[in-house]
């Protein structure tokens, strides 16, 4: 589904060019679960934004279901990004002013679907969430695992082939974060390819496959063996 071969991604800082990324191979199937960890400036983030196709690699090939993106005019990696790939951030980027339902049909809105579609797939998605009643709520009156679960919603309400989560519980308490994992490890167990990019060890172990980074290589790409059942309660650090 997603393989990156040679990534380079070099940027210009002042006259010295800095190489956040240096020759990334990787391949991820569909269906994965699949953690990207390293310490702050190993590169996650820059990979992160080549995989949801939001920057370009200066060298190498990135190929999506088959299909070289490296090369796309912005045009059409704008429709990627709209119907194959979700993003879920640790600041959940909600609109103020809009309802959580409003809010989900945006980047329906961006594409054109009509009025009647969106209502009845923002209210699908709110469903899936676990936020149906709360639907005609402004970000303001949710509490921040309610938020990121509005924007769980808006990313997959395009259906797309895999969602990407940066940080998705850096910004909640240790309950609300542990409810947020679940509610995405539920959709990765229905088919939905699922790349979780974090620091947290936690969060990060949980992946069914764990990938490092330090100084923009892949230092570490490994299956852990077979663990006991993943714990429902809070995340905590051990």
């Amino acid at each position: 589904m997603i393989e990156l071969s040679g990534i380079e991604r070099i940027y210009e800082v002042g006259a010295s060019p800095v190489r956040a990324l240096k020759g990334v191979n990787l391949t991820i199937h569909r269906g994965d679960y699949v953690s990207i960890m390293g310490p702050s400036g190993s590169g996650k983030s820059t990979l992160l934004h080549i995989l949801g196709c939001l920057d370009r690699p200066t060298a190498g090939s990135y190929r999506l279901d088959g299909r070289e993106t490296a090369d796309l005019p912005e045009v059409e990696l704008s429709r990627v990004r709209g119907h194959q790939i979700g993003f879920v951030f640790q600041f959940f980027h909600l609109v103020p002013r809009l309802t959580a339902s409003r809010n989900i049909e945006l980047p329906m809105v961006f594409a054109g679907v009509p009025v009647d579609e969106r209502r009845e797939r923002a209210g699908r998605a709110l469903e899936v969430v676990g936020l149906t009643a709360r639907a005609d709520h402004r970000p303001d009156q949710l509490s921040g695992g309610e938020q990121q679960r509005v924007a769980i919603a808006r990313a997959i309400v395009m259906d797309p082939s895999v969602l990407l989560a940066d940080e998705p519980t850096g910004n909640l308490d240790s309950r609300s974060g542990g409810e947020i994992v679940q509610l995405i490890e539920g959709m990765n167990a229905r088919g939905l390819t699922l790349i979780v990019v974090t620091h947290d060890p936690v969060i990060g172990g949980r992946a069914r496959r764990w990938v490092r980074l330090a100084d923009g290589n892949v230092v570490e790409d490994k299956v852990p063996d077979e663990s006991p059942a993943r714990p429902v309660g809070p995340l905590k650090a051990s």
